[in-house]
């Protein structure tokens, strides 16, 4: 074999070992984009209503929260008062359920909410379990309260999420009470403030202009 077939076999074997030995590199993948969220319209075999059939009837308008200042004070007669960030409140066992809300004004909805238990966040602040409500206020000002037996005996929501979708501000984001079996005037939102009380014939918004304090599907609206 002649010196310049020698030479061009030589580079033909360093080409070929090289292409079997060096790794191959390839270009990263982009990042997914997030998109919005799509809400679900159906759960075990279960029809909900869209998170827009709701009619607007807040005493202020919608409320926008800002969550990079936004606490959740839990106070009273608690042994530990707690003043809980978004985060915070979420960062713990959450539940979902199928509920309908049902309003005085004739219209009702049935969502799947998703939150965090009331009766765990009251566990949280060693609430007194000899007090007798537990007063909400919200971030318009508007208040509420029920029963601490309802709110610590049953598996009542505080929710962050409807229909699979992170709650939008319409319907109370950052967090709603979802008061099964009472009327809609009892279902809080843009909640920001739970206190453990004595006082069970404090009267909230509503119920100051009549609406009955129970405020039960199966009792009377005044």
């Amino acid at each position: 074999m002649s010196n310049a077939l020698r030479a061009a076999a030589s580079v033909l074997l360093a080409f070929l070992v090289v292409s079997c030995t060096a790794p191959s590199k390839k270009a990263a993948a982009p990042a997914p984009t997030s998109l919005p969220a799509v809400e679900v319209r159906s759960y075990q075999g279960k029809d909900l209503s869209s998170v827009k059939d709701f009619s607007e009837n807040s005493i202020k308008g919608p409320q926008k929260v800002d969550l990079s200042s936004y606490r959740l004070e839990i106070t009273g007669l608690v042994k530990k008062p707690l003043s809980l960030t978004y985060a915070a409140v979420i960062d713990r066992e959450k539940y979902s359920k199928v509920v309908t809300l049902h309003c005085v004004e004739g219209w009702d909805a049935t969502i799947l909410w998703e939150g965090v238990k009331v009766s765990d966040l009251l566990a949280q602040a060693r609430h007194d379990t000899a007090a007798a409500v537990v007063i909400f206020t919200a971030h318009d000002g508007y208040t509420t309260s029920l029963p601490l037996e309802y709110l610590a005996g049953r598996d009542i929501l505080l929710a962050f999420r409807m229909n699979g979708a992170v709650m939008i501000p319409e319907r109370g984001f950052p967090f709603a009470l979802v008061a099964e079996d009472k009327w809609g005037y009892k279902w809080i939102k843009w909640v920001t403030k739970m206190e453990v009380s004595s006082d069970a014939s404090f009267k909230g918004y509503w119920e100051q202009r009549g609406y009955n304090q129970d405020g039960s599907l199966s009792g009377p609206i005044f």
